[in-house]
């Protein structure tokens, strides 16, 4: 290895550098004999989890005072927004509606509400329905953690494999605490959602032959991993958003997130408040339907963790559905991904794709040797990093503060031959070598980052709720993962229940009339919740957007 490829390191990981590169050799020989760092017992897994999964510090969480999840324990960071008041611009409609009806600015069959992968296939099948759709993004249409996955999608489809096993993985992976019927749902609607994605024109990485390239994922039993590169989210978000734009019906409203859901006189989802951006400017939109396909939390930096989530990740779907009365679950369980970027300090929150471990990439501390199977499901993998450098001291030291542990990336083109590194990651490839890092040269420093909200809105197999004319698909629902999610498994449930929840609200929207007295009521019901407990004061939610740099929250 030459200084060249070393200089965008301080000298005082270079050594630590050469110590990897020391030890690769006789590492590469053990894994040709499967003679490498074999998986944890079940028993140990949890210990390891007890002791030094930030799921477990007691510190970071509360318990909810009010609401349908009365009792529960979630992230402090949440707790602060499921009890908080309502935003201004609610609050002076809610003031306005004590003396007048509700002005209403727009109607339609079905709303959705958030412009990822989940809500565009909802408002997809729910147009080919025939319904009319408005759709309600915080940001551009497509700007979500959808765009940002690299990995892959899990489906089940070739011959050593089977629904069947699959759903046991996700079960194993979740500690078995998923519902089984939104398990049995998202397996084995796999394969019929990845000959749709297919259909539509996604480019999925093939063999020659036309036959589907598939890589293991950590906690899996079976390759059943399907990618587009380093891109897939990328290039899934790129066909659906194709299709949405060829329909008819659909209506996209950017920049306008929703800050409070409708309900009518019978107890029915019938609409939501939206912000317009930057105006704050409310705008009432009546539906027959709603879907909720907000995403999750990651910005809320849990324990002070980076993220790798997008801007608009702020729990709004949480905060909407709590408020009107629908039990969360899960939430004190949150996904830390093992291998966030820890240096260059700059690119902290971004991911180095588990893609990378399926390939071979090995986790090596300080002197280069390998402590973890890098295949552990994820949260197994972050706790023993955790450990690594803090109970046993054998971390990275990074300039400036931080530690993290090595991936050791330039392994893969020695198991697989020259060139797989740049063909199969290109994006990360490209982004490091315009740093002058060339990873097909040096490892990168890595520690857990703050990636998947694990928990959320309770749902039924069909996307519903326990609020009629309600639905919910994607990361703001919970029971799919349980405790901890596979890799790969996020991108099949967007669109599992994204389609389900879009179909099943046309047939509902279909099936009723228009709403009656759409309003707040559900607000004030909550509102005096909270005076009840003496939350009177405190912040304001939904948040919106990250609180970078200002000294009132958006």
């Amino acid at each position: 290895m030459s200084i060249a490829h070393l200089q965008p390191f301080p000298e005082s990981l270079r050594e630590s550098i050469r110590m990897v590169q020391r030890t690769r050799d006789q590492r590469l020989d053990r894994r040709r004999m499967g003679e490498g760092i074999e998986q944890l017992s079940l028993s140990d897994r949890r210990a390891l989890l007890r002791e030094f999964h930030p799921d477990h510090r007691e510190e970071g969480f509360g318990i909810l005072s009010v609401g349908p999840s009365k009792g529960s324990s979630v992230p402090l960071e949440i707790l602060s927004l499921l009890e908080a008041r309502p935003r201004p611009v609610v609050k002076r409609l809610l003031d306005e509606t004590a003396e007048h009806p509700l002005a209403v600015d727009m109607t339609t069959d079905v709303l959705v509400i958030g412009g990822g992968g989940a809500g565009v296939a909802a408002a997809i099948v729910a147009a080919e329905a025939g319904a009319r759709v408005l759709m309600a993004s915080k940001l551009r249409l497509g700007d979500s953690n959808t765009v940002m996955a690299e990995g892959g999608m899990q489906v089940a489809d070739h011959e050593c494999d089977s629904p069947a096993q699959h759903f046991l993985d996700v079960m194993g992976g979740g500690h078995f605490s998923s519902d089984p019927d939104l398990v049995e749902a998202l397996v084995s609607e796999g394969p019929t959602v990845l000959r749709w994605l297919e259909e539509l024109g996604m480019l999925f990485d093939k063999y020659p032959t036309g036959r589907m390239k598939v890589r293991h994922g950590g906690g899996t039993s079976r390759k059943r991993l399907h990618a587009a590169g380093d891109v897939t989210g990328l290039e899934m978000m790129r066909v659906l958003k194709d299709r949405l734009e060829c329909l008819k019906g659909v209506t996209v409203l950017p920049f306008a997130p929703a800050v409070e859901l409708l309900t009518d006189d019978n107890g029915r989802a019938a609409g939501a408040v939206l912000e317009q951006l930057p105006s704050g400017r409310p705008l009432v939109v009546t539906a027959k339907a709603v879907i909720l396909a907000t995403g999750g939390m990651g910005r809320l930096h849990l324990s002070g963790f980076p993220t790798s989530n997008h801007h608009g990740a702020t729990a709004d779907g949480l905060v909407l559905a709590y408020r009107a009365g629908v039990p969360l679950r899960d939430l004190r369980s949150s996904q830390y991904h093992p291998t966030g970027v820890a240096f260059p300090e700059k690119l902290a929150g971004l991911l180095l794709t588990e893609k990378f471990r399926g390939l071979g990439a090995q986790l090596l501390n300080r002197h280069g040797d390998e402590f973890v199977f890098s295949l552990e499901p994820r949260d197994v993998t972050s706790a023993a990093i955790i450990r690594e450098c803090s109970e046993f001291g054998n971390g990275v030291n990074i300039p400036g503060g931080g530690v993290g542990v090595w991936l050791d990336i330039p392994m893969i083109d020695l198991i697989h031959g020259r060139g797989t590194i740049e063909k199969e990651f290109p994006g990360r490839f490209k982004e490091y070598l315009r740093m002058g890092l060339d990873i097909r040269q040096v490892p990168l420093l890595a520690y857990p980052t703050l990636h998947y909200q694990n928990g959320g809105v309770v749902i039924w197999p069909n996307g519903g709720t326990d609020m009629p004319g309600l639905f919910a698909a994607g990361e703001v629902t919970g029971g799919v993962h349980g405790r901890n999610r596979l890799m790969g498994n996020a991108l099949l449930e967007i669109l599992v229940f994204g389609r389900r929840a879009g179909i099943s609200a046309a047939t509902f929207a279909a099936g009723v009339k228009e709403p009656t007295e759409p309003g707040l009521g559900h607000l004030e019901a909550f509102l005096e919740q909270l005076e009840a407990v003496g939350k009177q004061s405190g912040g304001t939610a939904p948040r919106l957007l990250p609180a970078y740099g200002r000294v009132t929250p958006i």
